[in-house]
């Protein structure tokens, strides 16, 4: 058993908004998972002095466009795995690998959406970019699947679907609300593309008529993405779906998400709340969109900072069925450790998000294991500097292993 022990954590926020955080304690992480919070540690293999900083769960990108690997064709960039890692995010959804070169939006059949996402699930997902949990393959739903396409999907390990190309004009024909059904029975998580054209100019526009009548799980970017659906449709989807899940990404229209987050205060239910980047795309590929996320829905939308972390933790895991996002005991102890830069007038993580302070990464965990160390590529530095003794598995960056497995070496 290797045991990890973070000591001098200034501030514990956990990702769960009904959490209150917690001021000076311990976190003790045993085999890549957590063991214990306050307690315990005297004999740890090595030990993650804090010094103050804020540790809180790794961001979980809820809408992200993988292709192969860390290559994303949409911006001709290799890497950005490795960069959104340092800039927080441990855990990320496919929202479909639909920028394969050559991909004909309006020639899906149901044999080429299922094989594009099989083999992604077994490449890109088997592999961990960079030591990221990325959750690739997701069946991008067409007309004309059967049953059996959900059954080969539930074989192969898939768990994610999405509308964006569905052809909205067969609303009334029941397909779309059949394959939700097969979905849940299957225990498959349904993304729904909202609003207006995307990139790709082959979306279909989906209203609240449609979001409304399919029942998806996730409201896919329902502030823009980046056209999002009229205010009017965003305030009728929000009341008339109360169990389901809305989406806000970083490739939005800003002033609609006020009017999400209004909405959702309105209607005291801030836990429906995720947060994605929908990138790499015309967007580009930002390293930093899920912390620019929580910082603008805390700064600006007036977010309380803990639901914002909840937002961009806990929830959007729980969202998509992912186990990861919340800091409790048994959990994967997939973690940030981070805090305001030197110029900040803020003293932890959260002020740096109430004030739209990018806050600065020192470590990033997953599964217990060091992937970054004491210094952050993509963000200025805390202004508290973080300490390691003892032996320390880390696993190199620069070699992906597969889902689970680690090699041995001292941090």
């Amino acid at each position: 058993m290797s045991s990890l022990l973070v000591e001098d954590i200034g501030l514990l926020v956990h990702g769960d908004r009904s959490m209150a955080p917690i001021r000076d304690t311990t976190l003790l992480i045993e085999d890549g998972l957590i063991a214990a919070i306050g307690t315990g540690g005297d004999d740890a293999d090595g030990v993650l002095s804090a010094n103050g900083l804020t540790v809180m769960p790794g961001l979980v990108d809820g809408h992200v466009h993988p292709t192969f690997g860390e290559w994303t064709p949409a911006q001709n960039a290799v890497g950005w795995i490795h960069n959104y890692l340092h800039g927080g995010t441990t855990s990320m959804v496919s929202a479909g690998e639909l920028h394969i070169p050559g991909l004909a939006f309006d020639a899906l059949t149901p044999e080429l959406v299922l094989s594009i996402a099989i083999t992604s699930k077994h490449t890109t997902g088997r592999m961990r970019p960079s030591g990221v949990k990325v959750d690739a393959g997701t069946v991008l739903l067409v007309p004309g699947m059967t049953e059996e396409h959900f059954d080969r999907a539930h074989r192969e390990g898939i768990d994610q679907l999405k509308f964006i190309f569905y052809d909205w004009n067969r609303l009334g024909d029941g397909e779309a609300q059949r394959y939700v059904r097969w979905a849940h029975e299957r225990r498959m998580t349904v993304k729904m593309h909202s609003g207006g054209v995307s990139r790709s100019g082959s979306s279909r526009v989906a209203g609240a008529d449609v979001v409304m009548a399919v029942r998806p799980d996730v409201v896919g970017h329902i502030s823009g993405g980046p056209i999002p659906p009229p205010d009017s449709d965003i305030k009728a989807i929000i009341a008339g779906l109360p169990d389901t899940y809305v989406e806000v990404c970083s490739s939005n229209n800003y002033r609609a998400t006020t009017v999400v987050v209004d909405e959702l205060t309105r209607h005291g239910r801030l836990d429906r709340l995720t947060l994605g980047t929908d990138t790499p795309g015309g967007t580009g590929v930002i390293p930093r969109g899920m912390l620019r996320n929580v910082c603008f829905i805390a700064s600006v939308c007036g977010m309380d900072p803990v639901s914002a972390v909840a937002a961009a933790t806990g929830q959007t895991a729980r969202a998509h069925g992912l186990r990861t996002g919340v800091i409790a005991e048994g959990m994967p102890a997939d973690l940030l450790v981070l805090g305001p830069i030197t110029g900040s007038t803020a003293t932890d993580a959260l002020e740096c998000f109430a004030l739209g302070d990018l806050p600065g990464i020192a470590s990033v965990l997953v599964d217990g294991v060091p992937l970054v160390a004491t210094r952050s590529e993509q963000t200025p530095p805390p202004s508290r500097s973080v300490t390691w003794r003892g032996a320390v598995r880390r696993r190199e960056q620069n070699r992906p292993t597969p889902a689970g497995a680690h090699a041995s070496g001292c941090c």
